[in-house]
């Protein structure tokens, strides 16, 4: 037990001390320090140079080593040593991967650092160890750093004070958008692709000389993003325009091939570019996993998806290889199962199924002028950089005008003292303080009266007087030119843009990815014959097909206390949609349904349900036909078929449902009028142009229900056709009530009102 006597004076009645502070603020400010930290200082890069803390710290300490492009490889490890000894406290790990990165000519547009040695492969090798491998830098690097020591850019203290390091590196071109960047912070990420130089710096100059110009001016100039290892963007400019627009989107990317001519009429693919991070092992991976398919975890068997695709590619595809060498880093070799098969269709058929095409994000959130981490888009990335480079020439003019001043100062007090020879050896020889006598001899400043006292002997001759005139007369007439642009802005901007088309001129090349839009774009469908079949469900969730309509569904068997769910009339082309308990939509195609006159298979075989979700109801029809989606919380909406359908086997989140709530099934709409029946016997119709049309969500109220009841069921029937409403009846047997469209016209209302209650007793479960 404490002692009152050993708790302090000054402590409040609840015993905590007066700088306490309650575990959950501490955690919350401890967490947002962590994620600011994370944001700032690893994972996102500056606007202005394009590059991360950990890069800037790298190329600033090569550039202090004095590892220029015209210098000699050094060890990476000595670069290592000087980087996390000085500038960045972390793994030497850490360090040497960002260096790899930087040095990787297939991972950056324009590599900063010429590695010797194993640095990586596009296949995913990693780099040899950095005892191994050498570096320096690359030419281009000097955009970054050759302006440094000129005033251009704030340094501030190393982690322990014993050094400085810049906060920025003065870029000469925005290479934010040259070599872009990709990163993953707390809270938010980024994915910058990269970009030609010459389109980059074009832009640049035209925003400067048009500040008013919009972003289709620019895009005039950047028509898309040119990635290191070239491919093709296929993307619609529409699509391209919009992720420049945003700041964000996704780009389509495929390989590039041509074909090789063989004897006696045979022929092959040669693929030579590959989609930005795509590597040729990863493609005959995905080619090899498609000819010999493996059962998937907790399965004993391969799919039927998983045997047709097989079948598919075995019917194409005879031999793929990779055939890189020195002179072509990629070639994959690809030969066709027969030479009579069209060529279009062999690589349709690769292009669905292996990542010869795929997808690339864009996201370009970054850290801004002001310091803060947003998205931006591309007018906004190229005015802030802009901005940045127009006041670095500034910073660099006002730095170089104070050197010439400094200078200018010197040479005057040299002038004086030339002048007056005789006089200043007198004064130095008859004087015990010679700085103070010469400076009221002579009206000197301290500086100037300690370079004289500095100068050698020899710096006194006759030539030397001619030499100081000379550089005084170019040292004023460069004063006047930097002042000059110091006072005229144009001026200024005039200069900035001669050194930016300069530098495009010096390091640019010719774009690497080709834009070509191509509609459509490959998907990964088989290709199936278009003809009827019938799906067969059962109510425990087994599903199979039968070829041809008109099946007698006595005729149909089921396993032993199961009994039919659905038996539905479809096409092998149109998608089968499954919809589970939590109102999740799943897609299987229909085509890929086991067969014959067995039991089928079960739904969890050819769905991955998630989060507990079981088999609700069924539908399958021709992808632009309208469906009423409705639950038991009397919610709905209408959307089509296709609205419904989902590319992954974990599907997709489809209508919002509460706890409690049950999927109805699906009813075509048909007719202009909607039906609806409670479970308290309630039946409403109403226009359907009343409800509402969206591709998923919550819906609108349908019908208003009282406490405890619940909307049983949904229809939308021809105008002319009788509704019938199927139920169980007293002593438990089905019952069914028929309701012509003239006994409809009396129960017709306004959506969301309460309906009209029925003559019957029935427990309602469907409406046809």
């Amino acid at each position: 037990m404490t002692d009152i006597a050993d708790v302090p004076a000054d402590t409040p009645a609840d015993g905590n001390p007066p700088d306490a502070l309650a575990l959950d603020h501490y955690a919350e400010r401890a967490y947002l320090a962590y994620a600011m930290s994370v944001v700032r200082s690893r994972a996102l890069p500056q606007v202005e140079d394009g590059l991360k803390p950990v890069q800037r710290r790298i190329l600033y300490a090569m550039n202090e080593m004095r590892l220029a492009a015209s210098a000699r490889h050094v060890k990476s490890a000595r670069v290592v040593g000087d980087v996390i000894g000085k500038y960045h406290p972390h793994g030497d790990s850490s360090v040497y991967d960002a260096m790899v990165r930087v040095a990787q000519d297939f991972s950056l547009r324009y590599p900063l650092i010429d590695g010797q040695g194993n640095f990586g492969s596009r296949d995913g090798d990693s780099a040899a160890a950095m005892r191994y491998t050498e570096c320096r830098l690359t030419p281009i690097a000097d955009l970054l750093l050759a302006e440094l020591d000129r005033g251009t850019v704030d340094f501030l203290p190393n982690y322990d004070g014993a050094f400085q390091e810049p906060q920025l590196l003065p870029a000469r071109l925005p290479f934010v958008l040259l070599n872009g960047a990709s990163g993953i912070a707390v809270g938010m990420a980024t994915e910058i692709p990269p970009h030609n130089l010459r389109e980059v710096a074009a832009a640049a100059c035209h925003l400067i000389r048009h500040p008013e110009a919009t972003l289709d001016d620019i895009l005039a100039f950047i028509p898309g993003p040119d990635f290191p290892g070239g491919g093709q963007l296929i993307s619609q400019p529409d699509a391209i325009r919009d992720a420049y627009v945003h700041g964000r989107g996704s780009l389509r990317l495929r390989a590039r091939w041509h074909y090789e001519e063989l004897a006696r009429g045979q022929w092959r693919v040669i693929v030579d570019e590959l989609p930005h991070g795509v590597s040729t092992a990863q493609v005959l991976a995905e080619i090899e996993t498609h000819l010999n398919p493996q059962p998937r975890p907790g399965k004993k068997e391969i799919s039927q998806e998983q045997k047709n695709l097989k079948q598919l590619m075995l019917g194409v595809l005879e031999t793929s290889r990779d055939e890189a060498s020195d002179k072509a880093p990629v070639r994959i070799m690809l030969e066709p199962k027969s030479s009579r098969q069209a060529r279009d269709e062999f690589m349709a058929v690769l292009l669905a199924h292996t990542s010869l095409e795929t997808s690339t994000s864009i996201n370009m959130t970054m850290i801004g002028r002001d310091g803060r981490p947003q998205q931006k888009n591309l007018l906004q990335i190229l005015a802030e950089w802009n901005d940045f480079r127009i006041h670095t020439v500034e910073r660099r003019t006002r730095h170089r005008l104070g050197e010439v001043d400094r200078r200018l100062h010197i040479l005057d007090g040299r002038m004086i003292a030339f002048l007056h020879i005789e006089e200043v050896i007198r004064v130095i020889r008859e004087s015990d303080e010679p700085k103070p006598a010469l400076i009221t001899a002579f009206g000197l400043t301290e500086i100037q009266a300690e370079d004289i006292l500095e100068i050698r002997l020899r710096q006194l001759a006759r030539l030397e007087g001619f030499k100081i005139e000379q550089e005084l007369q170019a040292l004023r007439t460069e004063r006047d030119q930097l002042q000059h642009l110091l006072d005229n802005r144009a001026a200024l901007t005039k200069l900035t843009l001669k050194e930016i088309e300069a530098d495009a001129k010096r390091y640019g090349d010719e774009r690497r990815t080709l834009i070509e839009a191509v509609t459509p774009v490959a998907v990964a469908e088989l290709s199936v014959i278009d003809e009827p079949i019938t799906v067969i469900v059962s109510k425990n969730g087994w599903i199979r097909s039968r070829q041809g309509h008109g099946i007698d569904p006595a005729a149909i068997t089921y396993k032993a206390g199961d009994f039919a769910f659905a038996v539905i009339e479809t096409r092998t082309t149109w998608p089968l949609v499954i919809l589970d308990t939590h109102g999740r939509a799943y897609t299987i195609k229909a085509a890929e349904l086991p067969g014959g006159r067995g039991d089928g298979v079960p739904v969890t075989t050819l769905v991955d349900f998630q989060d507990g979700g079981r088999f609700a109801q069924v539908l399958a029809d021709a992808p632009d036909t309208p469906y009423l989606f409705a639950n038991g919380g009397g919610y709905g909406f209408i959307c089509t078929v296709a609205d419904a359908t989902s590319r992954q086997r974990a599907g997709k989140a489809f209508m919002a449902m509460e706890n409690n709530e049950a999927m109805l099934a699906p009813a075509k709409v048909i007719g202009q009028w909607i039906a609806a029946i409670s479970s308290g016997n309630r039946m409403l119709v109403f226009p359907q142009a009343e409800m509402k049309i969206q591709a998923g969500g919550r819906g609108v109220i349908i019908m208003a229900l009282d406490d405890g009841e619940r909307l049983a069921a949904v229809a939308a029937p021809a105008d002319n056709v009788p509704l019938t409403i199927e139920g169980i009846g007293r002593g438990n047997k089905p019952a069914t009530l028929t309701l012509s469209p003239t006994q409809r016209e009396a129960l017709r209302h306004r959506r969301a009102r309460r309906g009209t209650a029925l003559a019957t007793k029935m427990t309602v479960e469907r409406m046809r």
